[in-house]
């Protein structure tokens, strides 16, 4: 739809919906339509340019059924916003259209022993300020948890804090269901159980609106966190790998940072020597007091050690340099770097870390969280950090890490199947089909969807008409 066609609808939703809580300052719609994306040089070219033509901030899900019914009737692109925190150009739209920012729906539907249903608006760090005086906390969230979204996270998210436990987000068992509305002239609310509910995770809100997500939680424990430094990167890996595999130690975030970027943490950056590797570790305060004769086996040193709820109180969490929080503590101090998202062999992972580090030197630095994979094992993911210098070298860079059989979760893409999903998932399509038959939900992001004619597509894969077994 071209710009005038899109400006015509647009002014006609307006006038048909004018109690809705409508932006349509430039400037604002522009900001709001940007997320985390100039972490790549590559999407900040390609996206520089794209904006929606309005916001609209609905406060209930008939608010958003009007708004919903308004674009089927006028073809209009729809978006998904939550907090802006993602790091693809998720939420930034191609072909404009009306960002729904869904944070006014931040309400907590349910908590029940571990069990938590919250509206997909909600922030992940007040979900978990309300299940932890229960006893429970959830199983993974992002460093960026204070303002990600739970919609977010479940839109363009992994895992993180936790994942050393549970795994990704994806990991069965971890998300129990899902309410989605359907986008059509006569929108559907639906109650999509698991395993089908991950069909519309981490497809960036363009197969279906989520409105609700229903997770099992984890029991809380009172943590300590540790920065603990190496002079020598192997010590520093051997540590992190010996904690990661004791399966006795109570622990919720473990994280390698090869030198210089700990020098990057500017706040934490008096408590050791710029040259000196770091391991950042969440451990159950029972378990505490054993990291002191792993860290004397590797001839490492203590250099920070806080209650982790004293930190979050005063929000100054060592998990907040963790995960792709590393990325932007060192963008702030050199703003030419990029990063890797690299995926491990849980078989060999500690010799490709090795044998990387060896190959690539000071151009790729060394950022790795250790964590379970969907199917349990213990292994490693890298966010590397890389001195940028361009496309065509980046791009070598990737080759070098696939041709020593490490994965590449491309984040210079921005589209699903380039990254993350790594193929075209014909489901997932499906899913699109059914719940949003025009295809208005964040257009050009789904791959799949431009080839839909070339797919063998499911009309119910949801299983919402099939019989329960």
């Amino acid at each position: 739809m071209h710009s005038e066609h899109r400006q015509h609808a647009l002014a006609l939703i307006q006038q048909a919906l004018p109690d809705l809580d409508w932006t349509l300052q430039a400037a604002r719609v522009k900001r709001l339509s940007r997320d985390f994306h100039w972490f790549s040089p590559l999407l900040k070219r390609q996206l520089e340019d794209k904006q929606a033509d309005a916001v609209v901030r609905p406060r209930s899900e008939e608010e958003l059924s009007l708004l919903v019914k308004a674009c089927v009737r006028h073809q209009l692109p729809l978006i998904l916003r939550g907090g802006a925190t993602g790091n693809y150009g998720q939420l930034v739209p191609l072909a404009g259209g009306i960002l729904v920012d869904m944070t006014g729906f931040n309400q907590l539907c349910e908590l029940t022993p571990g069990v938590v249903r919250a509206q997909a608006g909600m922030r992940l760090a007040e979900i978990e300020a309300l299940t932890r005086p229960t006893g429970w906390e959830l199983r993974c969230m992002p460093s960026t948890y204070r303002l990600a979204t739970l919609g977010g996270l479940y839109g363009g998210g992994f895992g993180g804090i936790g994942s050393i436990n549970y795994g990704p987000l994806a990991a069965a068992g971890n998300v129990l269901s899902v309410k989605v509305m359907t986008v059509e002239a006569e929108p559907r609310i639906l109650q999509v159980p698991a395993p089908q509910a991950l069909l519309l995770h981490h497809a960036y809100g363009s197969n279906g609106i989520v409105l609700e997500v229903e997770l099992a939680l984890a029991p809380v424990h009172d943590w300590i966190e540790r920065l603990d430094v190496f002079d020598d990167f192997t010590d520093a890996l051997d540590y992190a790998n010996a904690f990661a595999r004791s399966p006795g130690l109570v622990k919720r975030q473990l994280a390698l940072f090869a030198a210089p970027i700990p020098g990057y943490f500017t706040h934490l950056s008096g408590h050791y020597q710029a040259d000196q590797h770091a391991v950042i570790s969440v451990i159950g305060q029972e378990s505490d007091g054993l990291a002191a004769g792993l860290l004397e086996k590797y001839r490492g040193k203590s250099a920070l050690r806080q209650s982790a709820s004293a930190a979050r109180d005063a929000n100054a969490s060592l998990m907040e340099y963790c995960w792709n929080h590393t990325t932007l503590h060192a963008l702030k101090v050199d703003n030419t770097l990029t990063y890797l998202q690299t995926a491990f062999n849980p078989a060999c992972y500690r010799q490709q870390i090795i044998d990387m580090a060896a190959l690539l030197g000071d151009e790729v630095m060394s950022h790795i969280e250790f964590l379970r994979d969907a199917d349990g094992n213990l292994t490693a993911s890298g966010l590397q950090l890389v001195r940028y210098s361009s496309d065509a070298r980046l791009n070598e860079i990737m080759n070098a890490f696939r041709a020593n059989g490490v994965r590449i979760n491309n984040p210079h893409v921005y589209q699903i199947e380039e990254g993350k999903q790594g193929e075209i998932k014909p489901a997932v399509v499906s899913v699109k089909q059914c719940l949003d038959p025009d295809g208005l939900l964040n257009p050009g992001k789904l791959k799949g969807w431009e080839l839909r004619d070339t797919l063998v597509l499911d009309d119910d894969p949801l299983g919402l008409r099939r019989p329960s077994p």
